[in-house]
């Protein structure tokens, strides 16, 4: 199954953006699919609802960690590689978006109850968020395949 797909069915199964994102390349990466969305369940409404960095973000984050990450402090190269690899990622996804902040990409502050019952009522979860995730994984799959050429 292509990886935006899954990324969108999952998301439609009412996971998070960062469960979507990480979960369309767990496999691949070496990581039982159960794991992978255990890890980023933590990571929706940008941050366990504190209306920061977005869900599709911090799930790509986490793909690149897996891809290129470092196990050692004292590795220059795989860090100055990942970090590269996040700024550019992070860049893309705000010229595409507008912004990396969840609060910022829905239009309402999610870590109030009221911003959060605005944002259900006005729809932007599945109007604004699919979207999010689709992109992120079209980003992360050009990044990632541009990283290995």
């Amino acid at each position: 199954m292509k990886r935006e797909k899954k990324a969108l069915e999952n998301f439609s199964m009412e996971l998070n953006c960062a469960q979507a994102v990480l979960s369309a390349f767990a496999e691949e990466l070496g990581v039982e699919e159960k794991k992978a969305l255990k890890l980023a369940s933590g990571f929706g409404g940008g941050m366990g609802r504190l209306a920061g960095t977005c869900g599709a973000v911090t799930g790509a984050v986490m793909v690149i960690g897996l891809r290129y990450g470092y196990t050692a402090g004292d590795d220059k190269d795989a860090k100055d590689q990942t970090y590269r690899l996040v700024r550019h990622f992070a860049g893309q996804f705000t010229t595409k978006y507008g912004s990396i902040l969840c609060k910022e990409l829905l239009g309402h502050d999610v870590s109030t109850t009221e911003g959060y019952r605005e944002a259900v009522a006005s729809g932007v979860f599945k109007t604004i968020c699919p979207g999010c995730v689709q992109g992120a994984v079209m980003i992360l799959e050009e990044l990632l395949e541009d990283s290995t050429n």
